[in-house]
């Protein structure tokens, strides 16, 4: 329900805030006093047309904001939800909306800026307005069907058929794509078995690149260590002649030294001390030689081995990279990553598995369709047939209701339109649109154009009292629906405001004093002068000031003791 109404620069309204509360609220004040100012401001709120005209002389904006107590469960808050709105289930639902002078406006949800759009659906779902000139929500035939189904069609049944128009449309959609794939095939087939081929050929696994790629480098790696030990043994070791290599240099060096040693059997003559000196050194040398030779012949052996240990397998890498190329080359052929070519080649097989069997899924995909809709129909028709018999007693309840609202001589009719195929949805075959002849011998027409605005608005309280407890609005708003009636009828029109503000929240706009009588709480619209400026003003009246106020509606401008007394007496009534 809406608890707090805040209005900025609105026209005639500087600053008004006011406070609402559960029950019928009556808002009555003189003519021009500003009661449709207020209500302009609340629409505002709600997502209604925008306009510059709307901001006050002198003001650069005007702002409206409306607060609505809304229960956890409430399906606006499942809308939130799907907008990503966050709104927690014990804290106010909170709509704002500025006007600049550029005309442009501005919306708010909790402080989240949105659409206006989005607003106008949120507060569909939380206030319904009936006045003189624009009514939300009964004159809109889009809302009678659900008006319907709320009033007498059981939930089970319209879940049902809301469930089997799903799986209908489901079967008709795989049965759809199906057809698309088997044509698409159809036309691919060469391609296909010819890349099938291939594929399979090819037999790609999964994982195979990063295997390949790591086999392919420890490869690499272990040749270039052979080359390199290949390399350093065939330095120590050449096979060109013209190149003796380190050990037959050391050999050569050895023999020249061994010319400077004297021959076996020779002593060195004491005397020759100089040249026993070079005897000893080349004995030095020599012997360095010797374990050069052997140091040498060491690392040829240990090169030898090494070359026995890694030898290299050059057709193994060569086997590597033309697998791992040609895993690579598939995939840019066919534009997809080498770890993606088994599940290709699997894609395409049921492709082609999928137009070699294709007429006998094509006929299961089809009967399945046909059973689908079917059990939809079956299910739509006994929808249809259910809402028959609760248009008869919607009918009938709110015939009951009219005559006390001096509408007896109308006649409500629930009007169903079988829809075709292509219309139909989760809520059925039909359409049903409510319909109303104001007068006898005049045929039923759409509610908006064969009843005024004050007849329109009674008879949205007939069919809000017959569907009482059965809507999610929480608000309901009537501007003047006492116009043109009173005496009894008003009277009438009070105690039936009253009685449907046992379930929500009702403002009425109203010159009547039976229907402002009725009231739980009564708030008066009027004007004062402030700086010279005239102003809107609403204020809450207290039982003296509420009595007061009726007698003047029931008096004029010179309220009298007797006017007095009759609104304490109609105030009794309540």
């Amino acid at each position: 329900m809406l608890s707090f109404l805040s209005i900025r620069d609105v026209v005639l309204i500087e600053t008004l805030e006011l406070s609402f509360h559960p029950g019928l609220t009556a808002l009555t004040g003189e003519t021009g006093a500003g009661k449709s100012i207020l209500l302009d401001s609340l629409g505002l709120a709600l997502g209604e047309r925008a306009n510059a005209r709307l901001i006050r002389a002198g003001a650069s904006e005007a702002r409206v904001t409306a607060s609505f107590e809304v229960p956890g469960k409430h399906p606006v808050r499942e809308l939130l939800s799907e907008q990503d709105i966050s709104a927690d289930t014990d804290e106010a639902l909170i709509l704002r909306r500025t006007i600049g002078a550029d005309g442009r406006s501005r919306a708010w949800v909790n402080d989240q800026p949105i659409g206006v759009g989005l607003l106008r659906r949120i507060a569909a779902m939380l206030v319904e307005i009936q006045g003189q000139h624009e009514q939300m929500g009964l004159a809109d035939p889009t809302t009678h069907r659900d008006l319907l189904d709320a009033f007498g069609v059981p939930v089970t049944l319209r879940s049902k058929t809301t469930s089997l128009y799903k799986a209908w449309r489901e079967a008709c959609q795989t049965l759809e794509i199906a057809r698309k794939d088997i044509a698409s095939a159809a036309r691919e087939e060469e391609w296909l078995r010819h890349t099938i081929e291939e594929l399979s050929s090819l037999a790609p696994q999964s994982d195979e690149e990063t295997a390949l790629a790591t086999q392919r480098q420890a490869l690499q790696r272990n040749e270039r260590r052979s080359e390199a030990v290949a390399a350093a043994l065939s330095e120590l070791t050449p096979r060109d002649r013209r190149n003796s290599g380190p050990a037959a240099a050391l050999r050569a060096a050895s023999r020249a030294l061994h010319r400077l040693l004297p021959p076996p059997g020779r002593d060195t003559d004491d005397a020759d001390t100089e040249f026993g000196q070079q005897q000893a050194g080349a004995q030095e040398a020599l012997q360095a030689l010797d374990n050069a030779e052997a140091a040498l012949a060491d690392a040829e052996s240990l090169l030898t081995r090494l070359v026995a240990d890694q030898e290299a397998d050059p057709r193994l890498l060569e086997q590597v990279e033309e697998r791992l190329f040609a895993l690579r080359a598939a995939a840019r052929k066919f534009e997809t990553s080498v770890s993606d070519l088994p599940d290709l080649l699997q894609r395409l097989s049921a492709r082609l598995d999928a137009l070699e069997t294709g007429t006998a899924r094509l006929e299961a995909l089809e009967i399945a369709a046909v059973e689908a809709k079917q059990a939809y129909v079956a299910a739509g028709e006994d929808l249809s047939a259910q809402r028959a018999k609760a248009a008869r007693k919607l009918e009938t309840a709110i015939m009951a209701e009219l005559k006390p609202l001096k509408l007896e001589r109308a006649r409500f009719v629930a009007e169903f339109s079988p829809l075709s195929e292509e219309q139909w949805s989760p809520a059925g075959l039909e359409q049903v649109t409510f319909l109303l002849a104001a007068n006898p011998g005049q045929p039923p027409g759409p509610l908006g154009k064969v009843a005024s605005g004050g007849e329109l608005s009674r008879l949205m309280l007939a069919i809000r009292l017959v569907l009482a407890g059965r809507s999610p609005i929480g608000t309901l708003v009537f501007d003047e629906i006492d116009s043109g009636v009173g005496g009894a009828t008003a009277a009438a029109i009070g105690e039936r405001l009253h009685r449907l503000a046992q379930d929500m929240q009702i403002l009425a706009v109203t010159h009547s004093p039976q229907v402002a009588a009725a009231a739980d709480h009564h708030l008066r619209i009027g004007k004062l002068v402030k700086n010279g400026q005239t102003q809107t003003s609403a204020a809450p009246l207290p039982a003296p000031a509420r009595r007061e106020e009726i007698a003047r509606m029931l008096a004029g401008d010179v309220v009298t003791d007797a006017a007095r007394a009759a609104a304490e007496s109609l105030l009794e009534k309540k």
